[in-house]
């Protein structure tokens, strides 16, 4: 029985049913058999014919019906709108199965490539690399990984997770790109190609369990012992970041990372009053540097200053290392001052963009051109002027450097630290955890200030830190404090009596 124009415009009326007489309705005949059979929604379709729009601007109108949905499309010339009617009904003709959501058949429906996990990330290192400091790269590259790891689908020809990682590491997660090198192995390339076809797609991090797994992932170390808390709250922070950029692109509507209940492992931002040296331990410590030698007979001498300026001056690392002979005030008698506003930390030469082991950078947490003046008591003045009056300085006027110049490693002061630890202190005390990192004589430095009773607010701005930072960090290493203020209540209310 054929369609009235009644049946076929129920929906806008009976006005426009006058006005659609004689306009052709195609049906397919796989439309029939799907009505006849129950078949699926998407091959019961419906095509009218082309109708033209009275308006300002004459507009051709191609309307359809799949599964009791009507669809329309508006073209400027009656050209388009056939040309477009004549691909629905080739479509339907053929038996294509229609979107029930879009009205349209496979043929016409516009293809979005399935972003997958590895495919997005590079995007989200491209964005990310150009603004971060070389050690936040190498974090991000280190997170990538470990996401990247944790969503592979079942391929064949599976390389093995070292060499993934490996080359996931040292090329993947690196700019420039291997795509844009020349010197990229066949072997990786080969094993990045197994990355990209192996990578779950992105949308798959909506499901809660799939997400659990990334994030569970963290908590192990390649070896299957626990990882850091630390390590762990990093990689998360990495990966809800990269997805709230997915968010920013369209992929998801709100993050799934922060829906998933996980428990984040807690972090002790608290300094542990084992490592604090007490100013006796410390200055054997830096009378144990200048004798340690080896075959270079000068390597602890060289050092002496450096460990100096970390324990009396408060000094970060990466502040001495990037010590110039130009920011000293250091008078023959009393107190100096130097001006800190660069710094040398340790990164590597895949995260520098200048290919050198050691980043340029300005201090810590602070605007490029800030500065920090800090007050150096007469002993580190006297230190400092020993080491200038037997080693120089650089070319470019550093304090420390190696015997070819170059910014002193970190793993060279590293071992000199330890060495002079097992000839300055007994057995038990050096297999303590007593300065037992070169960045602990900065902990005691700091602790020692605040058990002077030196104001906080004075001690964080020679430090560098804000007071609330300070204080939260330094609260377990202030000794006997207690007892001093309650003699001072104490005095303050005998007064009174």
């Amino acid at each position: 029985m054929p369609f009235g124009p009644v049946h076929l415009w129920a929906r806008v009326g009976a006005a426009r049913a006058g006005r659609a007489e004689g306009r052709s309705v195609a049906r397919s005949g796989a439309g029939k058999r799907a009505r006849r059979s129950g078949a699926q929604p998407g091959l019961d379709v419906r095509i009218w014919g082309i109708r033209k729009r009275n308006t300002q601007k004459a507009s051709y109108d191609v309307r359809w019906k799949v599964a009791g949905g009507v669809f329309s499309e508006q073209f400027r010339t009656k050209a388009l709108a056939d040309n477009y009617r004549s691909k629905l009904m080739r479509a339907a003709r053929e038996g294509e199965e229609f979107d029930t959501e879009t009205g349209l058949p496979d043929s016409m429906t516009e293809k979005k490539a399935s972003s997958t996990w590895y495919a997005f990330a590079l995007r989200y290192l491209a964005m990310k690399w150009p603004h971060a400091a070389p050690n936040t790269r190498d974090a991000i590259n280190e997170s990538l990984t470990s996401v990247t790891m944790a969503l592979f689908h079942d391929r064949p020809g599976r390389p093995s997770d070292e060499e993934i990682r490996r080359a996931l590491r040292n090329w993947a997660f690196v700019l420039p790109s291997p795509d844009a090198r020349d010197d990229v192995p066949e072997e990786v390339r080969n094993i990045l190609h197994w990355v990209a076809k192996a990578s779950r797609p992105l949308a798959d991090l909506a499901e809660p369990a799939t997400t659990r797994a990334v994030l569970d992932s963290f908590k192990l170390r390649l070896d299957g012992k626990a990882s850091a808390a630390e390590t762990v709250r990093r990689k998360r922070r990495t990966f809800v970041n990269a997805v709230n950029y997915a968010v920013d692109l369209g992929e998801f509507r709100e993050n799934p990372v922060t829906a998933v209940r996980w428990q984040k492992p807690k972090v002790s931002g608290e300094v542990d009053p084992r490592v604090v040296a007490n100013p006796e331990q410390a200055r054997s410590l830096l009378v144990a540097v200048s004798y340690v030698s080896g075959y270079k007979r000068s390597r602890g001498r060289r050092l002496v200053g450096l460990f100096a300026a970390m324990y009396f001056g408060g000094f970060r690392p990466a502040e001495v290392v990037g010590l110039a002979e130009s920011d000293l005030v250091l008078p023959a008698t009393g107190w100096g001052s130097a001006l800190l506003h660069r710094t040398r930390p340790t990164a590597g030469k895949l995260w520098t963009d200048s290919g050198e082991t050691h980043d340029d950078r300005g201090l810590k947490n602070r605007p490029a051109e800030d500065v920090r003046r800090v007050p150096i008591p007469p002993q580190l003045v006297a230190a400092l002027r020993e080491h200038l009056d037997t080693f120089g300085t650089a070319d470019d006027g550093r304090l420390f450097f190696s015997e070819k110049g170059a910014v002193v490693p970190s793993s060279t002061y590293f071992r000199v630290w330890q060495e002079a630890r097992f000839l300055a202190l007994p057995p038990a005390v050096a297999a303590s955890p007593l300065a037992a990192r070169p960045y602990d004589l900065r902990h005691s430095a700091l602790s020692t200030w605040l058990n002077a009773g030196v104001d906080p607010t004075e001690v964080a701005e020679r430090a560098g830190n804000s007071v609330e930072v300070l204080l939260s960090r330094y609260a377990k290493c202030i000794d006997g404090r207690q007892e001093v203020a309650n003699n001072r209540i104490e005095k303050l209310l005998s007064e009174y009596e």
